[in-house]
């Protein structure tokens, strides 16, 4: 994380006091053997929020939410639901969250009806309590559709939300979910976005995916873990502006030696362009720090006689963001980090 984008984190939490956040992480550490899962991490999720937690595979995204649930202890560290340590309470903090693993654990032999009753018999639900709870999951899901119906008889779609309903069936404050669209086709995937849309004005959200388009539609705040580091956390725009401390402009021009000419700008990264078309071409210029060039690609195309088409900044894409902060082939601040094994969660489950 860049020290730019790690002031402006600790401003955005540090103006709220510890009542306002729903999650502290604190220093944590997970290590399974020889393997490091999860190092030293640290980040804060404010109540209200929905935030994206984003990594490669092995990345420790699983370890970290199954350290937050209580699945897992720390080996240090410190982790605080709604400002109680979870370790110290375990069981009045466990009642606080609602987790949807990303093999939603569901039998296929009961009615989802049956299922629910399950789940809230092990919550310790009785009586009216029960049956109000009950109701609002199967509302706030809306599974009314597949109530009395075998699981294993429930398209994808209605499993997850019927995983889901078992999740926040004792109406918990805190929501994490691992993969929540995992196995969705795309039709699937919409409606489930708009329940964690909906879930997330009312609770606090923090979920895990490889959809990027997912996080764009549904987060308020991204965290990105890398080899069992964070090394980037803050809203898309943060990301893709600040942090990488990175700029594209897009440069369409018509004339000769302009490949010639860029490569010769000291400011200028690299560039990529298009095959030529009528005569023009279209280059996608990397631009370190927060230079505008715009002003001198004008006069170098006007000073060359070319035919300037366009020019304009470029927005970084979430995809190449994530690409940018997890290429395995760069990053000095997780030099130390770098030989640590990647470390599979399924894996590190079996080992533990």
């Amino acid at each position: 994380m860049t020290a730019k984008n790690k002031e402006k984190t600790q401003a955005s939490t540090n103006g709220k006091s510890s009542d306002h956040l729903a999650l502290q992480i604190m220093g944590v550490t997970k290590q399974f053997g020889s393997n490091v899962a999860v190092n030293n991490v640290s980040f804060n999720v404010r109540r209200g929020e929905v935030v994206g937690f984003l990594g490669p595979n092995g990345s420790g995204k699983s370890t970290t939410m199954r350290l937050i649930t209580s699945f897992y202890t720390p080996d240090s560290g410190r982790i605080l639901i709604e400002g109680i340590d979870n370790q110290q309470h375990d069981k009045e903090t466990r009642a606080m969250i609602g987790y949807l693993p990303e093999n939603n654990p569901l039998y296929g032999d009961l009615l989802v009806k049956e299922y629910l009753n399950y789940v809230a018999d092990l919550r310790g639900l009785k009586g009216a309590d029960r049956r109000e709870k009950m109701d609002i999951a199967v509302e706030e899901t809306g599974i009314q559709e597949v109530f009395y119906k075998p699981i294993s008889t429930c398209s994808k779609g209605y499993r997850q939300r019927s995983g889901l309903a078992g999740a926040i069936l004792h109406q918990p404050r805190i929501l994490i979910m691992d993969e929540p669209t995992e196995g969705l086709d795309p039709n699937q995937r919409v409606p489930i976005r708009e329940l964690i849309r909906k879930m997330g004005a009312e609770r606090t959200v923090m979920l895990s995916t490889h959809v990027l388009q997912e996080v764009e539609e549904v987060c308020d705040r991204l965290l990105v873990i890398k080899r069992g580091n964070i090394v980037a956390q803050g809203t898309p725009d943060e990301l893709r502006g600040d942090a990488l401390n990175q700029s594209f402009v897009v440069f369409e021009v018509e004339g000769e030696g302009v490949d010639k000419a860029l490569n010769a700008m000291d400011f200028i990264e690299s560039f990529e362009m298009d095959p030529p078309k009528n005569g023009r071409t279209r280059y996608r210029i990397s631009v370190a720090g927060d230079i505008d060039i715009r002003p001198e690609l004008f006069k170098l195309a006007k000073n060359s006689n070319w035919m300037l088409w366009e020019l304009h900044h470029e927005a970084l894409s979430l995809s190449e963001l994530f690409r940018t902060l997890t290429d395995e082939s760069g990053d000095a601040a997780l030099a130390a980090a770098a030989a640590t094994d990647d470390v599979d969660d399924d894996k590190n489950e079996n080992e533990e």
